[in-house]
């Protein structure tokens, strides 16, 4: 027999034993010296631990020996020799395993069926509870259980073993866990994924990211998110809420770059808040400005500035850098609305809420509207600089997930070179994504339709619409769908139309249109945030689109869809 066979033999042989003396167990007394040895384990010393233990079993016998050599095996594995710890196994009798000795045992033999490709093996191994083991290895149980079921076949399962364990976890560990738990999740089809969340109990972690699965598919959530800690803002001081849950902020500060390189964009956002605030009859917070400057040091100044203040609750800040530093600092004394995601992707504080215009938002929304369109073979197009970079990650990521196909992947710049034989290369795509501005699009259209493309679905994203505005000149646009905002399209109420505003405010005309109905909607989010807290119907109707709250504290928005015809964006029926 070869090795490599006989290692998984023996571990395969030897879970057998572990289960079948399950019922005869006794609890073991550690003497002072294997407690010694566990606590050099518990310091971070996993070799020096095993190194000791074994020593402590050639001179004992029996049970003691053991329950020795299984906490040295442990140990070995700890320290990252398999080998070592393979050769202890044929030696150690479970039954004389039991509590926490016992749970490190199952552990150990579970991590190892499942690098000898055995998740059979690994779930009994792991039996059905991680209560046997200490606090901080029962994530490590659920996200062995987690990989067992996974390559079992039942990813729902999977995802919920490692929501179980996400809360033990820290670091780029506890993201990687999550983008696991997304990707399991993703890969389920919409009937599935709607029964099963339904049937979750109340509480259960997993809920949350099924919901947050479910609203991007445009599917209905059973029933609202569960907020547990998240959502412990303290409303006392704010009058009872309106019958369709207006109830705002007594006292708001808004963070705005009202200075610096991103002036421009604050002062769009700031007039959108205000177009909203003036717009409302009903009693309104007092709103104070604060100016961030765009940088980091003025957010956080301006934020201390706002607690300071008596503020019961703060709008922004704006700057991705700006957020990243803001949530860096941990629970905030008053909670906020962020006006971006930080660059880590992490959720908002517990009490506070995330809202943003990502680049990656568009890519993951391009890639569910072509796979509801039954488009599972895709042509990435995207543009070198950072938001078409981000888009085209985060379709491929999401597109890939939802069991789609990239049959190909092309970058561009802004002077747009002949790339007919890559597109002719790629003729096998049943669609397009385009992460790419107007300008570059219209270049691209006549070279997409030489290459047989013409007639297939295009997609692009909200940067579709930045550099155009002449009918004439983006006649090659026609049919490219995008993801827009509600309100020029279907417009809002308590806003004119956006091509009546556009007359005469330059901060609400063409580009800037678009962070104008961002500033509107950041006003109806902090008026109506316990109203989408606590539901789960339709979510609130914006000027950006439809917005939901998910369980993590960000604001999710389904957007409304557009294409251009006759050289004009114009909204796709039934796409709002």
């Amino acid at each position: 027999m070869n090795k490599p066979l006989a290692r998984i033999c023996s571990v395969s042989l030897l879970l057998l034993l572990f289960a079948g003396c399950a019922t005869t167990s006794v609890t073991p007394t550690a003497s002072p010296e294997q407690s010694a040895a566990l606590a050099l384990l518990a310091q971070g010393k996993p070799r020096e631990a095993a190194q000791q233990l074994e020593a402590q079993a050639a001179g004992a016998s029996g049970a003691q020996r053991s329950r020795l050599l299984a906490d040295a095996a442990f140990a070995w594995h700890e320290a990252g020799d398999d080998a070592k710890a393979q050769a202890l196994l044929p030696q150690i009798q479970p039954r004389h395993l039991a509590g926490a000795q016992r749970g490190r045992f199952g552990l150990l033999n579970a991590e190892l069926a499942l690098a000898a490709q055995q998740p059979a093996q690994a779930l009994q191994a792991l039996g059905s509870s991680a209560l046997d083991l200490p606090q901080e290895l029962q994530p490590r149980w659920h996200l062995a259980r987690g990989q067992a079921l996974e390559a079992s076949g039942d990813a729902f399962a999977a995802a919920g073993e490692r929501a179980q364990a996400d809360a033990g976890l820290a670091g780029e560990t506890r993201s990687e866990n999550q983008r696991a738990i997304v990707r399991l999740l993703a890969s389920l089809d919409d009937a599935t994924l709607s029964s099963r969340a339904a049937a979750l109990p109340a509480g259960d972690p997993l809920y949350n990211y099924a919901g947050r699965g479910l609203i991007s598919r445009g599917l209905p959530l059973p029933r609202p998110f569960d907020r547990g800690e998240q959502w412990s803002v303290d409303t006392s001081k704010r009058p009872p809420a309106e019958r369709d849950g207006y109830r705002p902020p007594v006292k708001m500060a808004v963070l705005l770059p009202l200075s610096g390189n991103l002036a421009a964009a604050g002062a769009s956002v700031r007039d959108g808040l205000l177009a909203g605030y003036y717009g409302e009859a009903r009693r309104r917070p007092q709103v104070d400005f604060f100016d961030t400057a765009g940088t980091v040091a003025g957010a956080n100044a301006a934020y201390d500035r706002a607690a300071a203040s008596g503020a019961d609750f703060v709008l922004g800040p704006l700057g991705r850098d700006e957020v990243s530093a803001l949530f860096a600092r941990g629970q905030l004394p008053v909670p906020v609305l962020a006006l971006n995601r930080p660059a880590d992707g992490s959720a908002p504080p517990a009490g506070s809420a995330g809202f943003s215009l990502a680049p990656e938002d568009d890519g993951i929304m391009a890639a569910e509207y072509l796979l509801a369109r039954e488009r599972r073979n895709v042509l990435i197009i995207g543009s070198n600089d950072d938001s078409g970079r981000r888009s085209a990650a985060a379709f491929r990521q999401r597109f890939s997930e939802r069991g789609g196909q990239i049959a190909g992947s092309i970058s561009v710049g802004d002077a747009l070179a002949d790339i007919g034989s890559q597109l002719r290369a790629y003729a096998a795509a049943d669609s397009v994504f385009l992460a790419v501005r107007g300008p570059q699009a219209r270049m691209l259209a006549p070279q997409l339709a030489l290459a047989g493309f013409a007639g297939k679905t295009r997609v692009g994203t909200s940067q579709l619409v930045q550099g155009t505005g002449n009918a004439e000149e983006d006649m090659p646009l026609e049919g490219i769908a995008f993801p827009s905002e509600s309100w020029p399209s279907y417009g809002v109420g308590g806003l004119p139309s956006a091509g009546t505003l556009a007359t005469t405010l330059p901060t609400a005309r063409g580009a800037a249109s678009r962070l104008f109905a961002f500033g509107y909607d950041a006003w109806l989010i902090t008026a109506y945030l316990e109203k989408l807290a606590a539901g789960s119907d339709g979510g609130l109707r914006g000027a950006t689109g439809t917005l939901h709250l998910d369980g993590f504290g960000n604001i999710l928005r389904t957007p409304a869809w557009s294409t251009f015809s006759g050289g004009r964006p114009q909204p796709i029926a039934g796409g709002h």
